[in-house]
Formats: C-alpha cells, structure tokens, sequence
C-alpha cells in the first residue's frame, strides 16, 4: 500500500475512534429501552427489571423495560433500533434457536446484534413422577429401553429450552421416548405433577416446590459441573454421558454497529450490578447464577451454541410453531 494511502487510512481509523469514544463520553442522551422477551413477571422480564434501576442509576438516564410478547418482535425490535445504545435487549436462548427452527426470521442471530454480556444462566434439572420405579439417570434410560415409545416427556413447548435438554438427552443415551408439548413450563409441570407425562426437564425456580414437595423426585443437573443450586443433584454427565450440557441464558445485547465504546461501558456498568451481593443472591433465590462475561466471551459462546444446536435440531426435525 502506498504511504499516502497508509496515511489516509490511519487517519480516517483515527477520526472512527475519535467520534466513537466522543459518543460513548456524552452517552445515554435520553431514557433507555430495554426490550424484555415476554410477559411481565416472566423469567427474563424478572432478570431486565432487577438490573434496569441500577442501570439507571450510573448511568444517569432512565431506563425503561419495554417487554414485548413472542420470541421474534423483541429481537426484531432491536435489530432494527438506531444503533446508539438507546435500545438494548435482555433475551435468552430462543434468540439463537428460533432462526434455526423457522424459516423467515427478520434478523440474524450472530449478524443482527452487538453481545454486550451473558449476564446468567440456569441449568435444567431432570424429574420424574414419583411413582416411576426409577432413582437415577441410569434408571430412567434403563426403563426407556425396556419399553420403547412408552415413556413420554413433558416440555414448555416445541423448541423450549425443556424441549431440547430432552431432545439431547434422547439423542445422547439413544432412548425412544415421546414428546409431548404444552404451552408453558407451569402446564407441563401440572401434566407431570398428574402422570399424564413420566418426566420433564423443568428449570429449578419451577421444579424446586414440587421437589420439595415431594409431588415430583429430582434425578440431576444439565450443568457440566454440580451446581450451588441443587447441590445433592448428580450431573446428567457424571451419569455415564460425559459433555452433556443444557443450559437456559439470559444476555444483553445492542443492535449491530453500537460503537465498541458505548457496548463496553454498558458492559463494565452491567457486570458491575451483576457482581452486587444482593443481585446475585435475588437471582439465585430464583434459581438462576449470575455470569457477567465480557462482549467477546459473550459471543464466543453464541457461536458455540448455534453450532451445537444446529446439529441437534436439523437430526431432530424440529419445527417451531
């Protein structure tokens, strides 16, 4: 390249800099939005609403949660936002999956969004009805085995986080079970409470009343490594299935372009409220661990996803509704 040309180039990169940290200097300018998948009082409304105020606290400028029904407006809502950091979403897995799983989604998972933090993470935990003669993982795929087709498992719908922790679960121990779908986690676990479903992969804020209960029994975790949240529960791995793994996340994200100085000062503010004792524990109590990681372990780990997943849909032939 030319030495002029050089010279250009490395002032234009300095000028793109420049004007980058200029905004992120004098941002927010106004309220910020923060798009929540779902109904308000759900999963991730709850983790938006718990970080919200004290976003707005630093940074000045209200914050207001906007939750948006289904799985594509909310993503699509921010896909499609200036991209000044004035529109950030909190949403969760079925961001990835969705275009996986239905033709036409009007945003990519990897293209369409800046990852500003995976900001925490639930795994899954595997219960059965109780008078299932089964007491483990190994049990339960034992008795799978001995009645192929007969055994039928609940989940929150097609192509929930419930349903594919199953669905890998299936694949992973070669097991011919049913799945039956019903519209949310609560109606799936009323089904398994009532033997009209044998087991389920439920999350632990929903399954923990009823194991405590004694109305379901817990078999184990999707987690790789035993987690604080159900610390008597094995690991669906350390069962016999070494790598198993299903988590449910939660993260932050701007649309594509944000300058990388407002996406990491919304990063260093967000795992900053995420470390906060009372925040971590106010999760936890709900059964999910804060993580807080940075941009780019956030979409490392989206790229891992997809391509795990994308494997387990196309064998399974899943289609969202």
């Amino acid at each position: 390249m030319p030495a002029r040309a050089i010279v250009v180039s490395t002032f234009i990169g300095a000028m793109i800099v420049s004007a980058s940290l200029a905004q992120a200097q004098t941002y927010p300018t106004r309220p910020i939005r923060f798009v929540a998948m779902g109904q308000v009082g759900g999963g991730v409304d709850f983790a938006a609403r718990l970080i919200a105020p004290e976003l707005s606290r630093v940074l000045g400028q209200g914050v207001v949660v906007d939750n948006r029904a289904g799985e594509v407006v909310p993503a699509e809502t921010v896909a499609r936002a200036a991209p000044d950091g004035h529109t950030i979403l909190m949403n969760g897995s079925s961001l990835l999956f969705l275009p996986l799983m239905r033709e036409n989604v009007p945003y990519d998972a990897v293209k369409s969004f800046a990852p500003i933090t995976l900001a925490h993470q639930s795994p899954n935990v595997l219960v059965v009805f109780p008078p299932l003669p089964v007491k483990s993982v190994n049990d339960l795929v034992a008795l799978a085995k001995a009645k192929p087709d007969e055994l039928d498992f609940g989940s929150a719908g097609t192509g929930s986080s419930t349903h594919l922790a199953a669905q890998l679960f299936k694949i992973t121990a070669g097991i011919n079970v049913t799945h039956i779908p019903y519209k949310s986690s609560s109606a799936s676990l009323t089904a398994l409470t009532g033997g009209h479903v044998k087991f389920m992969f439920g999350t632990p804020g929903s399954v923990a009343p009823h194991v405590n209960s004694g109305r379901l029994r817990a078999l184990a975790v999707t987690t790789k490594q035993p987690t604080a949240l159900f610390p008597s529960l094995p690991t669906v791995a350390a069962s016999g299935y070494p790598g198993f793994e299903c988590i449910s996340t939660n993260g932050v994200l701007a649309p594509a372009g944000t300058p990388p100085a407002i996406i990491n000062r919304l990063n260093r503010e967000i795992v900053q409220i995420l470390q906060k004792k009372q925040i971590k524990d106010l999760f936890f109590n709900a059964g999910s661990e804060t993580i807080g990681s940075t941009p780019d372990e956030f979409a490392q780990q989206i790229k891992s996803e997809l391509a795990k997943w994308s494997k387990i849909i196309k064998a399974s032939a899943i289609k969202a509704d």
